[in-house]
């Protein structure tokens, strides 16, 4: 999540939130937003209004009595032809005289039973004096337009709105939810600027539609919606529904960063969490802060070593002497670098650490090839950049970690000028990275030992790399906002859930075999039994990894790939097979041995693969 823009939340004095899919979980009314809300809204100032659509006010009053939504201040309801006032317990009848203008329900009936195609009425809880609604499915964009035709011709100055390719609402010509909602700011004499909305579907695109208007996109949003949003002021939520909403209000301000941990479940009675938590508990609080302290004063004595006047090499010059193949060590390493610059972050105020971290990308970006492609290091003593590792394979996760790196750095630095510099250059890192899935289903089909993992011998669909690829399109999506571009934000931010979907389908085991679908190798493993609570390792067309990549599975929940639930029962896992013993963690359980299927010849080439060595169950240092 892009860090807070606490600039902005003296601005907004009014909330316009679509509910079903917005909010709520249409089908099983699932929601953080309520429990969040209550405990952390604003003391006064900001005005909650939902804003729904097929939903009319009694439905929604239902909803909040039974605990499922908080009580509002006003509901918008109808697609825009109701306006309630829930503290006077009234409908606001001034709204109504605006609506009648041009209204003729029984011509609206009869116009639309003349007309060719599937439209079905739905059910009478959804009509009522201003508003006609119908079922029709995947009706294509001319034949709205010929219905919007046929009422022009019989001389009704009518809305049609059509949504979800599959809901089709006849409205007054003054009704929809982006008029509703003015009528009201201008009744509350409040601005567009004023406001800030929240949707999913095509019946939500009035109220983007209003100029200088604020809005959250949630991550479960329609195709649509997106099209409606392009050039706004939209945050993209990376998260679905109401988690999605609330990560946006902690982005505009409106409520604190601990709203998005206050909206996670707790977990603490767990036998497995409980033994961790009172392992923790036992040992000396002054005894531990003073190990970490120390640590912390000796990591940046280490950090200060690695500077160079070409960003942060490998290791420390003065202190590694090479031999052979660990002359690469004297180097400016894309992966090694990148996290560095993220980790170091903290310390962007020493001015040595900053222009560090600075240079590390400028050296990284501008050695990139014509194509894109960032090098795997650049050399010190010469400056020449490497684009391949071992044996002559490109480096995948060398340039997806940069962009990642970069929007870290310009968000904490809020270096414009250097982020317009090179966003360029970012682009066609992006599009290198992309190239690289082949079967366009938004998976990365990665060589062997393309990755981290060197001489490991992943390949085709990794975890670690998918979910990089995840970050790194969300990642250049906020950068694009941050210049303005939202159009194109929005395009990356979109496919950034596409990929994100196909993770969680294609990596995270079910027991439930899927219907009429193509089944993934993660979903085929029904036919095992009881399934890994983890994200597997890798998938490829022909076969599956099982094992536990810790730091993939470690990198998804950070970077909100997975939600609390699922991050949960990994880390019950992973607790309870030990692989934080020895401290940190491993970086993959159980490890690869002799004989084992997984297990390659190679793997002895530098003694880098052996059991419980470096890539195979070790503590690698990016961990």
């Amino acid at each position: 999540m892009e860090k807070p823009n606490s600039e902005i939340q003296h601005d907004i004095n009014l909330l316009s939130f679509d509910i079903d899919n917005t909010l709520i979980d249409f089908n099983t009314h699932k929601s953080n937003f309520r429990k969040v809300w209550k405990k952390h809204k604003p003391e006064q100032g900001v005005l909650l209004a939902y804003n729904t659509g097929g939903r009319l006010v009694d439905d929604v009053i239902h909803l909040i009595e039974k605990g499922t939504l908080p009580e509002p201040d006003y509901i918008i309801s109808g697609v825009g032809t109701h306006i309630y006032d829930y503290n006077k317990k009234c409908v606001v009848k001034e709204f109504n005289d605006v609506l009648d203008d041009g209204w003729d329900l029984k011509l609206v009936e009869d116009i639309i039973q003349n007309i060719d195609g599937p439209i079905n009425e739905q059910p009478s809880k959804y009509q009522h004096d201003y508003k006609r609604s119908y079922y029709f499915h995947n009706a294509t964009e001319a034949v709205i337009t010929e219905i919007e035709n046929t009422f022009v011709r019989a001389n009704m100055d009518i809305n049609v709105v059509y949504s979800q390719e599959q809901f089709l609402d006849i409205l007054p010509k003054w009704a929809n939810k982006g008029n509703a909602l003015q009528w009201l700011l201008r009744k509350l004499n409040l601005k567009a600027s004023n406001a800030l909305v929240a949707g999913d579907s095509g019946n939500d695109s009035a109220m983007f539609d209003m100029e200088d208007i604020k809005g959250i996109v949630v991550a479960n949003a329609h195709e649509e919606l997106y099209k409606y949003t392009k050039y706004r002021q939209i945050y993209h939520a990376e998260k679905d529904c109401g988690d999605g909403v609330i990560e946006g209000l902690v982005y505009y301000g409106i409520l604190p960063e601990e709203a998005i941990v206050s909206s996670n479940t707790d977990h603490t009675e767990d036998y497995i969490i409980q033994q961790e938590l009172n392992s923790i508990a036992s040992e000396d609080d002054k005894e531990k802060l003073d190990l970490i302290l120390e640590g912390y004063e000796k990591a940046i004595i280490a950090l200060k070593k690695n500077i160079t006047p070409l960003g942060f090499s490998a290791c420390s010059i003065e202190d590694n002497i090479t031999h052979g193949t660990d002359e690469n060590y004297h180097s400016v390493w894309a992966r090694d670098g990148a996290i560095t610059v993220i980790g170091s972050l903290s310390l962007v105020d020493d001015e040595e650490i900053h222009k560090c971290q600075r240079q590390t990308l400028v050296t990284l970006i501008e050695n990139s090839s014509r194509n894109g492609q960032i090098p795997s290091n650049v050399r010190l003593k010469d400056k020449q950049p490497d684009y391949s590792g071992v044996g002559g394979i490109c480096s995948i996760d060398s340039g997806i970690w940069v962009v990642i790196a970069f929007y870290e750095y310009v968000n904490v630095t809020k270096d414009i000028k250097f982020l317009r510099k090179y966003i360029g250059d970012i682009k066609e890192t992006m599009r290198w990275l992309g190239a690289h899935d082949s079967n366009n289903d938004a998976l990365l089909e990665i060589p062997e030992a393309g990755d981290w993992t060197d001489l490991f011998g992943g390949s085709y669909n990794i975890l670690y790399d998918e979910i990089l690829w995840y970050r790194s399109n969300v990642c250049f999506g906020r950068m694009l906002e941050m210049l303005g571009d939202y159009d194109e934000a929005g395009e990356y931010i979109r496919w950034s859930q596409v990929i994100k979907k196909e993770i969680l389908q294609n990596f995270w085991p079910s027991t439930q075999q899927k219907l009429f679908q193509t089944v993934s190798f993660a979903e085929r493993q029904f036919t095992l039994g009881d399934t890994p609570p983890y994200l597997i390792q890798q998938t490829t067309p022909f076969d599956f990894s099982w094992r536990c990549d810790v730091f993939g599975n470690v990198l998804a929940f950070l970077f909100g790939t997975v939600d609390a639930e699922k991050a949960h029962q990994t880390f019950k896992f992973m607790l309870g097979v030990g692989v934080n013993d020895p401290f940190p963690v491993s970086n993959v359980y159980p490890v690869v041995t002799p004989g084992d299927p997984d297990w390659k010849p190679y793997y002895t080439v530098n003694l880098l693969n052996l059991p419980n060595h470096y890539h195979n169950g070790g503590v690698f240092g990016l961990l």
